[in-house]
């Protein structure tokens, strides 16, 4: 399984932040994305068909890394 932190970090990194918490739920927005991306975590880990949905996500709107430099 995945730690929730790694999957938090890699969708960060696609340029999603943290928007708000409700319960576990985290939601994520990106400013050029109309979905949100919800994530939960589970005793540390990240749910499978949350990194399946982001998979998805990824591919449909041909998502790159950000850029930190």
């Amino acid at each position: 399984m995945t730690a929730f932190n790694q999957l938090v970090s890699l969708v960060e990194a696609f340029g999603f932040s943290l928007s708000r918490i409700n319960g576990s739920h985290h939601i994520f927005t990106h400013p050029n994305i109309p979905e949100l991306v919800n994530l939960q975590n589970r005793n540390g880990k990240a749910v499978t068909y949350q990194i399946r949905q982001f998979q998805i996500l990824i591919e449909e709107y041909a998502l790159t890394l950000v850029d930190e430099g």
